[in-house]
């Protein structure tokens, strides 16, 4: 009994490590790989800060569109759990 007990108190903050987890990737992902990829065309095309400012704001908004998908995912399957457990109480 007490080995059940701990598997469900240790397992109570994996979702929220999860989310934290995918929402950071979200933010930080993009914003490297465009640093190194300005960096690199900048280093080819002789254009020097004009390629990786461009690379950084497309990784903006790429970033932006996969943090709102991610938050999105995230309220739609709270809203589940939600409605689930008003059902059960009933």
């Amino acid at each position: 009994m007490k080995e059940a007990e701990k598997n469900n108190s240790a397992a109570w903050w994996q979702p929220a490590v999860m989310m934290f987890v995918k929402l950071s990737g979200w933010i930080a992902g993009p914003i490297i790989i465009a640093l190194y990829l300005g960096k690199w065309l900048d280093k080819k095309y002789n254009s020097s800060p004009r390629l990786l400012i461009i690379c950084i704001g497309i990784a903006f908004f790429v970033s932006m569109i996969g943090l709102t998908k991610e938050a999105v995912r995230e309220y739609k399957k709270i809203d589940r759990l939600g409605k689930s457990g008003k059902t059960e109480k009933e």
